[in-house]
């Protein structure tokens, strides 16, 4: 066992410096400027995944971000919570990027339309082709194309700690429209729950130079009293790993 575990990590450190031979600078997924494809370069990624014996959003957690079981860590807790249960059959993802959640999310439910809203092309086109979803045109701020009240769940994953705060206040508004009256949105911000001072000094310490707003931090009563005042109320929220630290998912649930 610990010798397939070697060969493993000979695999995956090969992985990394074939890719850098290449001229691609491997990153931790969150640190980036805008679209995925300004931080993982598509097609690299997808022929590294395949070489490691990985899919594409297992590569990124073990691999790239160092965080293995992430992404499914938060698809399980969002089960817990029931989030998957109502067989949402219209799903609405911001950001999906390489799909690691949208992945995983289809393993949970049956959707008829999944929507997403993705600025990299390349990754866009990369799971119209392999996951069947719609990619709705995008300037990185709007769901427009969406009507008001047509989505049963709306999503997104380590996307509002990596732009600014007006971004995250429009994609805000946004997502409590698109979403019909009893269904859930659900995302990550890094809040001042996960801001205690050994947080804070990992990220000064560790967390590397960051890219343009990231780590971007949102006040959670923020976040509580846009979403009341939009008649959405939180429902649960947890930890998830992101970088050095964490980031808090919320999971608000829109009146009826």
């Amino acid at each position: 066992m610990r010798a397939a575990g070697r060969r493993t990590s000979v695999l995956k450190s090969g992985v990394k410096r074939l890719l850098g031979r290449a001229g691609f600078d491997i990153v931790r997924s969150t640190n980036h400027l805008g679209g995925v494809d300004d931080f993982i370069p598509f097609e690299a990624t997808v022929r590294a995944a395949r070489a490691a014996g990985l899919s594409v959003g297992d590569y990124i957690d073990e691999v790239m971000n160092g965080t293995p079981g992430a992404t499914q860590s938060t698809i399980d807790e969002l089960s817990a919570l029931g989030v998957f249960a109502a067989n949402p059959n219209t799903v609405l993802e911001i950001g999906p990027g390489s799909g690691r959640y949208l992945e995983k999310t289809l393993k949970e439910c049956a959707p008829d339309r999944y929507e997403i809203y993705e600025t990299a092309e390349p990754w866009a086109n990369y799971l119209t082709d392999t996951f069947g979803v719609v990619a709705q045109p995008t300037a990185g701020s709007s769901l427009a194309p969406t009507p008001d009240g047509s989505i049963d769940l709306v999503q997104a994953h380590k996307v509002f700690n990596t732009v600014t705060f007006l971004c995250a206040s429009r994609y805000f508004f946004e997502m409590a429209r698109v979403t019909r009256p009893g269904g859930r949105i659900v995302f990550d911000v890094m809040t001042e729950t996960c801001l205690e001072p050994a947080a804070v000094g990992a990220w000064a310490t560790q967390g590397g130079a960051g890219h343009d707003s990231y780590p971007a931090a949102m006040p959670r009563r923020t976040c509580v009293d846009l979403f009341a005042a939009l008649g959405c109320s939180l429902e649960a929220s947890f930890l998830a790993p992101m970088g050095v630290a964490s980031t808090e998912v919320l999971v608000f649930r829109k009146g009826t």
